[in-house]
């Protein structure tokens, strides 16, 4: 009835950034489950009057929703048949006892991993093989852990399913052509690999960073016993073969980009052959997908479709375009603010969040909007100040033993570094 009532007397508009700056908060502070707080949106919108009940729930059909919910039962057959197992112990056990050679190979193998694959579930593969592996070089496991964690976020930059982000921005582009909003015959989602364009220049600028100069500044600390992270996973070794080999369709796919296969197609197809070939169970399959995603994603999408509705979008972008003067400085300022706002709230989140924004500035400027989205994607990955950033940075927060300033020590050159890059790297691939 509230709601219902404020629908009366405020603009919608104002009701968006009122559910939006609420949602905002929720986040940062965590007082209720994200996935809680990204469902309390279409309700609140929908209650409020500013979009119907089927705009507000109808994302959970969303192609990206059905692609991630896939992706993450396929990402668990690797797990579970023991070959992501294998690749990290042979990695881990390749990098010897040279904390340099670790961190290298190390990153290597989980920003490789985390292009296609979970990055929680990579990171939380790689915890006890690291841990380990600190132990046996005599190191202390705070040298290593952050490192991974970043190079998990900065992997997941190089492919469309390498992170929630890339394809919160495609499904946004989709919409904004959808809608009108820019000419479908200007721009399209961008390929399977086109986010590595980028997403590969900021990884391998954070192995650099790490080689010569991160690794000074991280925390020689006492982390948790490596007993703590073993998992109770009984591989099934003998499905190996069958895990890689719909592993490998499943990508091949995908980078063919057939519009007659589609890519929620191939993945869903990849998920059930991982059942059917018994690489996981039912059970396992229903537990691997990361329901918080699935709610994050498809709720907040709704806040797309009433950002632009009401115009709220509108009024938000004429502000900043307002406050910029070219196109490389919008740029800038939309990189700044989604890089500052998914250090302290879901990547996934501020990705939808800044979307719209970021097509609707783009508009008011009259530019392309790709540069403007490729930064928003990659900026919502550069997540290296706190431990609450990402799963991965929470997840190696005790087993390194580390501090909240420890990751701000430790990131804020590489935040500084991949701010850099993608400001001067983004125009030069995706003209203004």
């Amino acid at each position: 009835m509230v709601l219902a009532s404020l629908a009366t007397t405020l603009d919608p508009a104002l009701i968006v950034l009122i559910v939006l700056g609420a949602a905002a908060v929720l986040f940062f502070t965590e007082l209720v489950p994200l996935a809680v707080t990204a469902m309390l949106v279409p309700i609140a919108l929908n209650l409020a009057g500013v979009i119907s009940a089927k705009e507000a729930f109808e994302n959970f059909s969303n192609k990206w929703v059905i692609l991630f919910m896939a992706m993450f039962v396929v990402g668990e057959g690797i797990f579970r048949t023991g070959l992501a197992d294998r690749v990290g112990k042979m990695v881990t056990q390749a990098a010897g006892q040279s904390k340099r050679r670790l961190i290298v190979i190390i990153m290597l193998a989980v920003g490789i991993m985390s292009a296609f694959l979970s990055n929680t579930g990579t990171v939380a593969l790689f915890i006890p093989l690291v841990v380990g592996v600190a132990a046996s070089a005599k190191l202390k496991p705070g040298l290593l852990l952050m490192p991974m964690a970043f190079a998990a976020s900065l992997g997941g930059t190089m492919t469309l399913v390498g992170t929630p982000p890339n394809g919160a921005i495609n499904s946004e582009i989709e919409r904004a052509v959808e809608a009108g909003t820019i000419m479908g015959g200007q721009v399209a989602p961008f390929e399977f690999f086109e986010f590595g364009k980028i997403g590969l220049v900021l990884f391998i600028a954070g192995l650099a960073y790490y080689i010569l100069i991160g690794h000074r500044l991280l925390p020689d600390t006492e982390g948790q016993d490596a007993e703590d992270h073993k998992s109770d996973v009984t591989y099934r070794k003998g499905k190996v073969w069958w895990a890689l080999g719909i592993f490998v369709m499943v990508v091949a796919i995908m980078a063919w980009n057939d519009k007659r296969f589609p890519l929620q197609t191939a993945a869903m197809l990849g998920a059930c052959l991982m059942v059917i070939t018994r690489c996981v169970t039912m059970k396992e399959a229903f537990r691997s997908i990361s329901w918080t995603t699935i709610f994050l994603f498809a709720g907040m999408m709704s806040m797309s479709t009433a950002m632009k509705t009401s115009g709220a979008a509108e009024m938000v972008a004429k502000f900043v375009v307002s406050q910029v003067n070219s196109p490389h400085t919008l740029l800038a300022a939309a990189f700044a603010i989604t890089a500052l706002v998914t250090n302290f709230m879901s990547n996934t989140a501020t990705a939808v969040l800044m979307a719209p924004l970021g097509v609707q500035m783009a508009v008011e400027m009259e530019v392309s909007p790709m540069p403007i989205l490729m930064g928003v994607a990659m900026a919502a990955s550069c997540c290296f100040l706190t431990p609450v950033a990402t799963p991965p940075n929470t997840m190696v927060l005790g087993a390194g033993g580390y501090r909240f300033w420890d990751y701000v020590k430790a990131g804020w050159p590489l935040q500084v570094i991949s701010f850099v890059i993608g400001v001067v790297g983004i125009p030069m691939l995706w003209p203004f």
